[in-house]
């Protein structure tokens, strides 16, 4: 880990934590600590196969059980869980984990007297990410901190920040607005995108080279991608204000509508320059490029099989 003003973890990072003599796997994702549900159901219950309490426990609780899913409409205030990669004892391994508060949603189906004592443990963990939904001025500061200490420049960093804080107030007017489904939420991403910066955001993923899970694409766009994206989505957020859309296909023309004037600017440039504004350069670690070889092997293989 490298240090800075502040000593932060990295993307990707594993921990081990111990909680009554029993191991807490967790990594750090999107700025946050998520906990491997195995090792959290493990000590919680004193299961030796948390694999199947967990599939009992889904059974029995279909609302917990819903939560896992993206489409769910539970989905809107809680993460889903993520399969992130958490160091084992035979290296790193794809794993089921969930952030701090999917672990409080979990333990409400646990029936265990350690329920309480884990919570305070959680609770004393995730300290930082309390103190940021208290103090949303922290979790900026922190953010800059970090992605210093990943080595990104001061330009980046201001875009990133403004495109996270338009991103969420465009969220927010979607859900506002009937667009609560992740997946709708999900095609209406993909009409600014489209008309923006005249890519699909998958089709953008895999032309910087992002092929895991954990690899957020705004983290690796350049600082104009970055601008275009946010002008597209401001504008889409203050068509959505303005004319109060109903239902998927009126949000879907706002989206393409709010895209296309961060399009016109693209285009601009692009004719201004003679060279497109999309690039493949992205912001990857030795590690990431690592994970990345190995995931591209496994699929040649699995094809090949």
């Amino acid at each position: 880990m490298r240090k800075n003003d502040t000593s932060l973890p990295e993307e990707g990072e594993s921990k081990a934590d111990i909680f009554r003599n029993k191991e807490i796997r967790k990594v750090h994702h999107d700025g946050e600590w998520w906990f491997v549900l195995n090792d959290v159901i493990a000590s919680l219950t004193g299961s030796t196969d948390p694999v199947q309490y967990l599939k009992r426990l889904r059974q029995r609780d279909e609302e917990l059980s819903a939560l896992f899913s993206v489409d769910s409409q539970g989905g809107v205030q809680f993460v889903p869980p993520l399969m992130l990669s958490v160091e084992t004892q035979g290296g790193k391994q794809n794993t089921l984990c969930w952030n701090i508060e999917g672990v409080f949603r979990l333990i409400q189906s646990i029936p265990s007297k350690n329920a309480e004592p884990f919570k305070r443990w959680l609770a004393k963990v995730g300290f930082e990410r309390l103190q940021e939904i208290e103090n949303p001025d922290l979790a900026i500061k922190r953010a800059i901190v970090l992605y210093r200490s990943k080595g990104y420049s001061d330009e980046w960093i201001e875009n990133r920040i403004t495109n996270k804080a338009s991103r969420e107030a465009l969220t927010v007017a979607w859900k506002d607005h009937g667009m609560e489904k992740a997946h709708h939420i999900a095609i209406l991403t993909d009409a600014v995108s489209i008309e923006a910066l005249g890519i699909r955001t998958g089709d953008h993923k895999e032309l910087k080279g992002l092929i895991g899970k954990g690899q957020n694409l705004r983290d690796h766009m350049t600082p104009l991608e970055l601008t275009l994206t946010t002008l597209g989505e401001q504008a889409t957020t203050e068509i959505v204000r303005a004319k109060k859309p109903k239902g998927l296909a009126s949000h879907h023309d706002a989206a393409t509508t709010g895209g296309r004037i961060a399009g016109k600017a693209r285009k601009e440039i692009e004719e201004a320059t003679g060279r497109p504004v999309i690039s493949s350069a992205s912001f990857l670690t030795d590690r990431q490029k690592a994970n990345n070889a190995k995931r591209i092997a496994a699929r040649k293989k699995e094809a090949e099989g």
